[in-house]
């Protein structure tokens, strides 16, 4: 999907005309207008105050072009309700919302995380907990939080 398929349907789920959308922008109808119709799209710190004021990452802004993986844990973040917020409750696209709470890690050590994830995941993909514990042991550490 494209950006101006996703502005049209957050507009449309809020109810919102583009006069009103504008409004809480602080832009003009008409740069939403140019938006919706294809012509231009906004500029990055645009996109931010977007993100902030509709509670929608900019990955899903831009149609999702990436796929959002944890920086901490690993975990594929298909949805925005997984990505972090950062104490202003912007999207912190690095960290999912269990590794990264209101600007704070939760996990204080690499070791803290992998003995949380070896149980867990040994459980659920029928794999021992040794296999587990070497595949998270050589794969964190490549993560830009642990690096």
């Amino acid at each position: 999907m494209e950006f101006k398929e996703i502005l049209l349907r957050i507009r449309k789920n809020r109810n919102l005309s583009q006069e009103e959308m504008a409004e809480r922008l602080l832009i003009t109808r008409q740069a939403v207008s140019r938006w919706e119709m294809g012509e231009t799209i906004p500029n990055i710190e645009t996109l931010k105050i977007i993100s902030k004021e509709f509670d929608v990452s900019i990955n899903t802004l831009l149609g999702s072009p990436r796929t959002l993986i944890c920086q901490c844990c690993g975990m594929p973040m298909y949805e925005d309700s997984v990505i972090s917020k950062d104490v202003d409750g912007s999207f912190n696209e690095d960290y999912c919302k269990w590794c990264y709470v209101e600007g704070e890690f939760v996990y204080d050590s690499l070791q803290d995380l992998i003995n949380f994830l070896v149980p867990s995941m040994s459980s659920q993909y029928d794999m021992t907990e040794d296999d587990v514990y070497h595949m998270f042991s050589e794969f964190l550490p490549k993560l830009k939080h642990w690096k």
